[in-house]
């Protein structure tokens, strides 16, 4: 079973390869299923879950009695999209306009493509419930537990390192539990960094972690980054030579909005820089889980010798939000980092904890992580197939490799802010470029939200969205009369 399992998805791969390259372009007849077989000295069968596994990656479209096509892309994004990288660290001042955009975004009737929430339907709800059932017949003492001392339930910690054994070998020493991934975040950049320090980030960047470094009055170092291959490593080295930075917050793996990972090359070299330079990353690892490769990327976390990486994650984004239950791996920080939770907030509770432990520990996790991952890879392609046929020819899309948020480059006269407003009034809720950056760049970017099933009133607002790009690209300051 093994060797048929990787047979078609090496067939997969090397026809996906060749999309990528544009040997086959988009709307190109792929070869016949028969020819396939033949060619590959394959059986029809290894060939047809071939097919359907690139179907799942929103790769091709099957046309029935006529074969299999590639699917319309819109332009993807081949380039660093920021050339023009601040040479000085930068307060973070967007928390206010933030706070706007997302009131206006939660408005109701407003068709959500603006939060990045993960969709209710693929979650695993009646597993939960199972788990919640479980742990209550067998564990009712949770229910009541409470300890400043005793934090971490023994079978996460367990489960947490168990999960991890492909890539290292975890101390559960090191593990602080943590009320979510946010917090766990919060947490390790305070026992990190004080205020007025410099942190480098991507650029561009989840906007909420900009708000964390704004409200512990630190700098952002905004560091070009690539939509697939990540943060420059050289522009990181530089900075670090220099004296600028003196912490880091990344996301190697499926970078929110670009979907970029960082290559097993750049972490290694990564890792040995923070530890040449003694300068601690605070890794956000939350997507790791839900990346479109074959095998989960590994975390920075995998190369460090040193104890410089604190990786922060949660279960949040494929199991349950609701449950509120993040982690870290704090490395030599351990100890700070427990502190400060025990004073902010103290522990997380053992009961969720004990829930999420039965859930990952067993195969119903991995069977769902598989599925988030062939649903959401269609959902982004759909989203972008849309944004091709409704949006300017001229607009850009990344390639996400994980995650279900798509990033867009609109023409440059486009101002995404002043395209929220007449969105928000059509009932239509995105999230402008300017909010991933600490300095306010990418002014003519938005991000959209793929998570949702595909539906007709999506398939409207994206319609509806392009309407509005393309009458702001008409007019030369990129605005338009607003009644």
């Amino acid at each position: 079973m093994s060797s048929q399992l990787n047979l078609y998805e090496h067939l997969a791969d090397e026809l996906g390869a060749l999309i990528a390259g544009r040997i086959f372009a988009p709307g190109d007849r792929l070869p016949s299923i028969r020819h396939l077989a033949q060619q590959k000295r394959l059986s029809i069968s290894t060939v047809m879950q071939a097919l359907r596994l690139l179907e799942d990656r929103g790769l091709i479209d099957a046309k029935p009695q006529a074969g299999f096509y590639v699917r319309h892309r819109a332009r993807t994004l081949s380039c660093i999209t920021s050339s023009h990288c601040p040479k000085e660290p930068t307060y973070v001042g967007i928390n206010n306009l933030l706070m706007r955009v997302l009131q206006a975004n939660d408005s109701l009737g407003v068709v959500q493509l603006g939060s990045a929430w993960p969709p209710d339907e693929i979650l695993p709800v009646k597993r939960i419930q199972r788990a919640v059932n479980t742990v209550t017949r067998r564990n009712p003492d949770l229910l009541t537990r409470v300890s400043c001392a005793d934090m971490n339930e023994p079978n996460f910690v367990r489960q947490i390192t168990r999960r991890a054994i492909d890539w290292g070998r975890l101390d559960a020493d090191e593990i602080v539990v943590t009320s979510s991934c946010t917090e766990a975040i919060s947490l390790c950049v305070r026992a990190v960094a004080k205020p007025g320090d410099t942190i480098a980030i991507e650029s561009p960047t989840y906007f909420v972690l900009l708000q964390l470094i704004e409200s512990l009055g630190m700098k952002a170092l905004e560091i070009p980054t690539d939509p697939k291959t990540g943060p420059s490593i050289d522009a990181l080295e530089l900075a670090m030579q220099q004296g600028l930075v003196q912490a880091c917050l990344l996301v190697p793996n499926a970078n929110n909005p670009l979907g970029s990972i960082m290559p097993e090359a750049n972490k290694k070299r990564l890792a040995a820089l923070l530890s040449q330079h003694d300068i601690p990353l605070v890794e956000d690892d939350i997507y790791g889980d839900l990346c479109f490769t074959n095998e989960r990327p590994w975390p920075v976390k995998a190369y460090d010798t040193t104890g410089n990486v604190l990786l922060c994650s949660s279960f949040s984004k494929a199991a349950t939000p609701a449950a509120r239950v993040g982690y870290v791996v704090a490395g030599k920080y351990a100890q700070q980092v427990a502190f400060m939770k025990t004073v902010s907030s103290g522990a997380t509770g053992h009961f969720f904890q004990a829930v999420l432990a039965d859930f990952i520990g067993s195969s119903s996790y991995d069977n769902q992580i598989r599925k988030m991952r062939r649903v959401l890879a269609q959902r982004i392609a759909q989203m972008s197939d849309a944004v091709s046929k409704s949006f300017p020819s001229e607009c850009s899309v990344a390639e996400p490799q994980g995650g279900f948020v798509l990033w867009i480059q609109l023409p440059e006269q486009v101002d995404a802010l002043a395209l929220h407003r007449p969105a928000i009034e059509q009932r239509i809720a995105f999230m402008p470029g300017p909010m991933f950056s600490a300095s306010g760049k990418f002014g003519n970017y938005m991000r959209l939200n793929c998570g949702n099933a595909w539906s007709v009133e999506i398939e409207k607002a994206v319609q509806t969205l392009g309407t509005l790009v393309h009458r702001f690209s008409d007019r030369p300051s990129g605005r338009i009369a607003l009644n």
